[in-house]
């Protein structure tokens, strides 16, 4: 297995950095990178051109970020390109277009059934950050697959604007595609761990109305009222500020079931809240807030579950999918969940990734896979020697 790594800010030139990757014959390539780079039309148009030039044979996939992870290293304004050489291993790809956030299950059970093969070992996905209901996307990609293979990947981003996000699959980029590629092959080994870091304050409140990933009340209040009350000055800031106080997960009996939600967007017309993935009626939710030294820590949590399920002898792909809200969190620091990631990987690791609005992976090995928010994923992949 062979791994090169490149980074390029806007105007650079992208050819000269792409040719040291492109001689190692990738057959995947990932790409994440800032939001301007899709911005203009003509330039989004340019820098597909330029992949898919740079790499003719391999399997394209990436999105726009809030930040790009470049090996130890947290960006902005860049993309970074990661090319794999598989020894043994094949890469199957599939896209297709979310036409509407309702649909979400539905693209994800067509992608699922269009990645289906009876060696596949484990999918990466990357789906648009807005206008989506992650954990429905999940769930139909699961009906497909099967709860025990694992899929990994994340929500595209803008830099916490909301707004509009993208994708970058095989056919080029989009603003509404859901991309994925399968990985196959019994040389394969893949890792997957993740952690939070926040904790829970305040008083538990029943979801008395929900739709999906739309909460609307909270013991029988307009949700986004609720929710101002306990975030005071933040919520002139909404729904940026939201990255700072999502909502802790509990079941009907008020234990933990391991969620978090983080808020995309607000309604001020009907009170309601919209969420990164879905919720329960009748279940509890619980606001949570962090300190930089709890995300940290976490982060060191997540890579230690992974390195456990790896050959560290072995040259490997270390995919990071953290939350945007640990990076407004950690401020200048943010370096730091990297670093301390990195570390524990060693040095055979080569790691990439983005700062996302949500983080997919599974709870544990041979567990449904579910979107996380507010957790810093890693997923490690290599081929048995």
């Amino acid at each position: 297995m062979q791994i090169q790594q490149a980074s390029f800010k806007p105007g650079d030139d992208v050819a000269a950095a792409l040719a040291p990757l492109s001689a190692i014959a990738p057959q995947l390539v990932l790409v994440f990178a800032a939001p301007q780079f899709f911005t203009d039309k003509d330039g989004a148009t340019r820098l597909a051109g330029q992949l898919q030039a740079a790499f003719p044979a391999a399997q394209l996939i990436g999105c726009s970020t809030a930040g790009e992870i470049n090996g130890a290293c947290v960006q902005e304004d860049s993309a970074v390109v990661t090319a794999v050489h598989f020894e043994h291993a094949h890469v199957l790809a599939a896209a297709t277009e979310l036409t509407s956030m309702e649909a979400s299950y539905a693209a994800g059970q067509k992608v699922g059934k269009a990645l289906a093969h009876p060696e596949l070992r484990g999918v990466l996905v990357f789906a648009p950050g807005v206008a989506v209901n992650g954990s429905a996307l999940v769930a139909g990609m699961t009906a497909a697959l099967g709860s025990s293979l694992p899929i990994m990947g994340g929500l595209a981003g803008d830099n916490g604007a909301f707004q509009q996000t993208w994708t970058i699959g095989t056919d080029g980029i989009s603003p509404r595609a859901v991309v994925a590629v399968g990985l196959t092959g019994a040389q394969l080994q893949i890792g997957h761990g993740f952690f939070g870091g926040w904790r829970a304050f305040g008083p538990a409140r029943c979801v008395t109305r929900c739709e999906g990933n739309l909460l609307y009340e909270l013991d029988n209040e307009p949700a986004l009222e609720v929710y101002k009350r306990y975030l005071g000055d933040y919520a002139r800031d909404l729904p940026a500020s939201g990255l700072l106080f999502p909502f802790e997960m509990l079941g009907d009996d008020l234990s933990e079931v391991g969620l978090i939600r983080t808020i995309l967007g607000i309604d001020e017309a009907n009170g309601s809240l919209l969420l990164a993935g879905a919720i329960h009626q009748g279940g509890f939710l619980r606001l949570m807030q962090a300190s930089t030294d709890a995300l940290i820590d976490g982060a060191e949590v997540a890579a230690e579950k992974t390195v456990g399920m790896q050959q560290p002898a072995t040259p490997h792909l270390a995919l990071l999918v953290s939350c945007v809200g640990r990076k407004l969190v950690m401020g200048d620091r943010v370096e730091e969940e990297i670093e301390a990631v990195t570390a524990k990987l060693g040095q055979q690791a080569c790691a990439t990734g983005f700062y996302s609005y949500g983080e997919i992976t599974p709870f544990a090995p041979g567990v449904a896979c579910e979107v996380h928010n507010q957790t810093m994923t890693i997923t490690t992949i290599s081929e048995s020697v």
